[in-house]
């Protein structure tokens, strides 16, 4: 069973920055495709951006795009975003999965918080 932890969350002003971090355990995550979900208060979870199992694509929300940048380190077993030019929407809790179903158990999670 492969298990996800998020860090690097925080609370930063509009504009700042901050870049998430996801460690996968399990000998499978190279083999598959990843990505960067959110959860705002009272939303449902969304996809934020994604990334192939090697790296050389990837697709954003148009909301995010030019904004953020999702990465990997396969060797790591590690999945990153880079979270630029943050606006007060993009407060939320953000997790790491598969790209598409069916997903591994979630992690908690770690909390951004853009602040004016």
């Amino acid at each position: 069973q492969v298990q996800l932890v998020e860090s690097g969350g925080g609370l930063v002003q509009v504009g700042g920055s901050l870049r998430l971090s996801c460690a996968a355990s399990g000998r499978t995550f190279s083999s598959w495709d990843m990505a960067w979900f959110r959860q705002a208060p009272g939303k449902e979870r969304e996809f934020v951006a994604g990334i192939r199992w090697s790296g050389g694509s990837t697709d954003y929300i148009d909301s995010v795009k030019g904004r953020f940048t999702i990465s990997r380190d396969n060797a790591k077993k590690m999945v990153y975003l880079q979270m630029n030019s943050l606006k007060q929407e993009d407060t939320a809790v953000y997790y790491c999965n598969t790209r598409t179903e069916p997903y591994w158990t979630w992690g908690q999670g770690t909390q951004v918080t853009v602040s004016s």
